[in-house]
């Protein structure tokens, strides 16, 4: 990593705080609401999400509920690319289709309109973290369900520990702005 990145990457870091116990007991919250308030972080991470993927004719950037949104809609417009909101159960108004994970501190499930993009249509999934992987597991089953075809994944944050790449396909680029 060159010199610049590694300033980049420190600065960003500075902007995520930890939140102990959140949202239950024993789970370490990486908040990034300081990253976001911060104009030049704000700025710098929306133009380091792109740069990978600006080669890769992306069609939807898919973002999870509800921290993949605030850079998956930015990340789409900078890729000229649609966006496509995975939501909790209950919160998209036309006909869904959904899958269920295991998260670290329990279980969850996620949908997606079933007729969000069409067969064939290149997608980058992006969320603001990954942990275990169960989420952006449970978006590429959505997204394949559908015929589409993941091309790339992005996150601000992983959380080396819990290995959530691991459950990801080895030959779909992810990028990872900050490992932790």
């Amino acid at each position: 990593m060159d010199g610049v990145k590694q300033q980049i990457i420190a600065l960003l870091k500075e902007n995520i705080r930890n939140i102990p116990d959140f949202p239950k007991l024993g789970i370490q919250f990486k908040d990034i609401t300081p990253l976001l308030q911060n104009p030049d972080t704000l700025e710098l991470t929306s133009q380091i999400l792109a740069r990978p993927f600006r080669h890769m004719d992306i069609d939807y950037v898919v973002g999870l509920e509800s921290r993949g949104f605030l850079f998956g809609t930015n990340l789409a417009q900078d890729l000229h690319a649609g966006f496509i909101p995975i939501r909790k159960p209950g919160k998209l108004p036309a006909d869904t289709i959904s899958a269920t994970y295991a998260l670290e501190y329990g279980e969850d499930t996620i949908e997606m309109h079933d007729d969000a993009f069409s067969e064939g249509d290149r997608i980058l999934i992006h969320d603001d973290l990954i942990a275990t992987g169960g989420s952006a597991k449970a978006a590429t089953q959505l997204v394949e369900e559908l015929g589409g075809h993941v091309v790339g994944y992005s996150f601000i944050i992983e959380l080396e520990a819990l290995q959530g790449c691991d459950q990801l396909s080895d030959d779909i680029p992810k990028d990872i702005l900050i490992s932790l």
